[in-house]
Parts: structure tokens; sequence; C-alpha cells
């Protein structure tokens, strides 16, 4: 995959595919802006790439009275930006075998972080990007359990499928504008554990006692 933005900002870059991406996109000569909760991971980040390719912003999207300073600040810090890339990926086991064992705040707590935040952040952005004289894009990370459900995730595998659905209508209500809306769809990153609840703790064997 090959982006021709100058000035990307990618949302949950410090670990997994977002960490990922944000390397190659550095790696292709574009400045990216990493966003996360974790700032030793950011530091890091920047510390890695140097200052001139990397920047870093420490931001919980699960933060939603803070979401319009978050997105104005970054509109004015960065005012080139020309790509952002909206990633998020919790997920942890939940069995529906044993309905009266299932935790339905935290049940709701991964759909919101994988899906409703990167709604809100998306209705943010996308009226500053199409206001861009130059071509801009909008990108979200999704997975193939969107098309078929890993069984024991029922909360991940829901919220990446409504997102999918999700980012296919806005595409289709703005394909006559300038911002290109985009959908990654990528499989495990080994870069990050696979199973980690919407508080980023590890579950299931890769979890540490």
């Amino acid at each position: 995959m090959a982006f021709n933005y100058k000035q990307i900002l990618v949302v949950g870059a410090t670990a997994g595919i977002g960490a990922a991406l944000a390397d190659k996109f550095i790696s292709e000569g574009a400045k990216v802006i990493a966003v996360g909760r974790r700032q030793d991971r950011l530091d890091a980040f920047v510390e890695k790439h140097g200052r001139d390719k990397a920047s870093a912003v420490r931001y919980d999207i699960n933060d939603r009275e803070g979401l319009d300073s978050f997105v104005n600040g970054i509109l004015s810090k960065f005012p080139d930006l020309d790509s952002v890339i909206l990633n998020a990926g919790v997920q942890s086991p939940i069995l529906l075998s044993k309905p009266e064992e299932v935790d339905l705040d935290a049940f709701h707590a991964e759909v919101s972080t994988n899906f409703s935040r990167l709604v809100d952040l998306s209705v943010k952005f996308l009226p500053q990007l199409q206001a861009k004289p130059y071509p801009t894009s909008l990108a979200f990370t999704s997975s193939n359990l969107a098309l078929v459900p890993a069984v024991p995730m029922p909360a991940y595998s829901a919220s990446k499928a409504a997102l999918t659905a999700y980012v296919y209508c806005l595409r289709r209500m703005n394909q006559d504008k300038s911002t290109k809306i985009i959908e990654i769809s990528s499989g495990c990153s080994d870069r990050t554990p696979r199973l980690h609840d919407p508080r980023g703790r590890p579950q299931g064997r890769h979890a540490t006692r």
C-alpha cells in the first residue's frame, strides 16, 4: 500500500498495526504525528525517528469531552495535515455460552472503542480534510474478522463489521468529494498482544501474572 501523503496523523500508533503503519509511512518519506495513550511509547517513537520526521500527541480516544480540543489542537499545530489514519483494536474473549458471566459494560466499552470513537473522530476531521485545496485521505484500519467473525471475540468482530459498514456508507456519500475514504483490512500483528481489553491489559495466553 503506497500513501502519497506528506503529513499523516496516525491514531493508535503506539502498538500493533498502528505502529507498523507509522514506521512504514516515515520510511516512505512522510511526516507522522503519532497519537496514543502511552506517553513512554510516544516519546520512544519520536526518539526513534527524530523530530524532523515524527511528532506525538497523547490522547485517549475514549475521552469524548476532550475530543474537540484534541482535533482543534491537531489542526492548529499541523495545518498541512493531509491524511488521518483511525486505528483502534481492543479485543478480549467473551463467552456468550455463559451469559450470566458476560460483563456488559466491558462488551459495550470494546464496541465503543473500536467503532463509536472512530465515528466521532471521522466526523470531526472529515470537514477539515475536505476543505484542503489538495488531495487528502481519511483511512480506517479494519479486520478480516468483519467478514468472518472470530467466535470467541464477538464484541471485537461485531465492532469491526459495524466499522466496515460505516466506512462503506461514508465513502459512497462522499464519493464526489476530494478526500479519499479508505478501509485498511489486515490480519493480526505480532507487534502487540492479540488479546487485550479496553484498558490495554493483555488477555488469554498473552497475559502475565
